[in-house]
């Protein structure tokens, strides 16, 4: 599905990047991982890179190193919640849009001048189902979250001329330690695991899903 292709996977270090890398390799892909994790290598990747992707030009300079690529997962992401929407203490807007949102334009700026070298490519981001509607006390992740898959609708329109895919996954729960901590009173069952996610990542991130443009493809497990 992914034989020979040069794919980039942001968030490497996490859960869902790990697994992303996993299945990406399984199929055949070199795995490039980025994360801000200082280590030397990680598991699952073939290179890695340490990069703080909220920092554009740090970001570019990464990329501007790597040469060729064929395929962008954006999974650098995180989550917060508890905060209202009219708390003028919060600092969750600028911590979710800066993490969430930022990291993947960041990656993505970087990406696309490469992408368009070869006149094919895809770029994958991660959105939400939960960020289809406004949740309370969950603004700043459901927006930055909703951000994420307008701009997906977005770039795609801007790039499919240019033989270039661009799609998200909205996942519901995804089954994390953090999120078990976190939730530890839930059906972890019933959430979406990373490896089902991965598979429809590396899915939309091969040639197979050339004909995809601007889908948003909700991976809820059975919750």
């Amino acid at each position: 599905m992914l034989d020979k292709l040069r794919v980039v996977i942001t968030g490497a270090a996490g859960s869902l990047g790990q697994a992303a890398a996993e299945k990406a390799r399984a199929s055949g892909a070199y795995v490039i991982g980025l994360d801000i994790v200082d280590t030397q290598s990680l598991a699952n990747t073939d290179e890695y890179h340490q990069v703080n992707l909220m920092d554009r030009d740090a970001t570019r300079e990464c990329f501007a190193a790597l040469g060729d690529i064929d395929a962008l997962c954006n999974i650098a992401g995180g989550f917060a919640m508890g905060d209202t929407a009219y708390d003028a203490d919060s600092d969750q807007w600028a911590k979710m849009f800066a993490i969430n949102v930022d990291t993947m334009r960041n990656a993505t700026m970087a990406a696309v001048p490469l992408l368009k070298q070869k006149a094919k490519g895809a770029i994958v981001n991660i959105g939400a189902i939960g960020a289809l509607s406004g949740i309370g006390t969950m603004s700043a992740y459901c927006c930055s979250k909703g951000s994420v898959m307008k701009l997906t609708e977005s770039l795609s329109d801007e790039l499919r001329e240019d033989g270039i895919n661009v799609n998200a996954v909205m996942p519901s729960i995804i089954d994390t330690p953090p999120n078990r901590e976190g939730m530890p009173d839930a059906d972890f069952s019933k959430w979406v695991s990373p490896q089902q996610l991965a598979e429809v990542i590396c899915f939309l991130a091969s040639p197979a899903a050339s004909g995809v443009h601007g889908a948003l493809v909700p991976v809820r497990g059975l919750s």
